[in-house]
């Protein structure tokens, strides 16, 4: 039995687990993510594959960084959010484990993951939309990663839905994230209760008055108990991906749409409106075929596994 070694670096943790050929995860283990410095996480990184290769065969390291990696796979180009520029990382990493190593985007890890282990295992054209922080993006089609040209394709929560809109931290403004991500959800019901909004009075009674400390759990939560002002937060963040993901279908047309990220936990609360506004809006509705939207199956650990698996491809 083949066992690689995956690895998903975040902003705040970085996580490791051996994986075997049928994608189970064997052994998990992780860390604070020292996400200011390059040295520190690439050492992070080898001390999380040394410690598990000391109990089990570990063959080659894949790892999913949230940055712009490029098509060698192998230098992390840029991240909006970690301190990561021109990285020869997967040089770095083999020099230091004395491994094969394979560096791939984050989403795109978990886009192949969840294609080849959960949501996406039956279609062989796939999108997957991650809503956490941001908003990621995979693409596999024809049963083969999409990466693009330069290796920085899908990076789907950049475009361009408002022009002039949102400072987004990549720099432009306007981007999908600031308006379809768990952050704009966030942005969104804070502003609601700080000016003095009724509807936002349970929420706010949840976060214990502070409005900063209303969080996307906790207006799922709300949700989940009924709370009008939670369900229209997630129904508007669910409108939003909906009409994204109908242009993206108008270029892609994917056999299904996987949503995952810490938001897609609300489940049909998002998943519904999501349906709805993207029944709306696609291009040629009522003539063609339909796609499904499905919830991830591998949750947090898609790109773990992902990567893992392609490391062994």
């Amino acid at each position: 039995m083949s066992l690689t070694c995956g690895i998903d670096i975040g902003g705040t943790k970085i996580a490791g687990g051996v994986v075997d050929e049928e994608g189970t995860i064997l052994e998990e283990l992780r860390v604070v993510s020292p996400a200011s410095s390059e040295e520190a996480i690439e050492e992070a990184v080898a001390g999380l594959v040394r410690e598990l290769r000391s109990r089990h065969d570990v063959r080659a390291v894949g790892v999913g960084a949230a940055g712009y990696v490029d098509r060698s796979r192998s230098v992390v180009m840029f991240a909006p959010n970690i301190a990561w520029r021109d990285v020869e990382m997967r040089a770095d990493l083999e020099r230091r484990l004395d491994l094969p190593v394979v560096i791939e985007n984050d989403a795109n890890a978990a886009a192949w993951g969840e294609f080849r282990f959960g949501a996406g295992h039956d279609v062989e054209d796939l999108l997957l939309v991650t809503v956490g922080t941001g908003v990621g993006g995979g693409i596999v089609l024809d049963g083969a990663l999409h990466r693009g040209a330069f290796g920085v394709g899908a990076e789907i929560g950049h475009m361009r839905v408002v022009p002039n809109g949102i400072l987004c931290g990549c720099g432009n403004r306007g981007c999908f994230e600031q308006y379809g991500s768990g952050s704009a959800l966030v942005r969104e019901a804070r502003a609601a209760a700080a000016g003095g909004s009724l509807l936002a009075r349970e929420v706010l009674d949840l976060a214990g008055g502070d409005p900063e400390a209303i969080t996307g759990p906790l207006i799922t939560q709300a949700a989940r108990a009924g709370d009008p002002f939670a369900v229209e937060q997630l129904a508007d963040l669910g409108r939003w991906l909906g009409e994204g993901i109908a242009s993206l279908t108008a270029v892609l047309d994917p056999a299904a749409v996987v949503i995952g990220g810490g938001v897609s936990e609300a489940g049909d609360l998002l998943l519904n409106p999501i349906r709805a506004a993207f029944a709306a809006q696609l291009t040629g509705r009522g003539h063609r075929p339909s796609l499904e939207v499905r919830k991830a199956r591998l949750g947090n650990r898609a790109g773990l596994i992902g990567a893992a698996d392609l490391a062994r491809v």
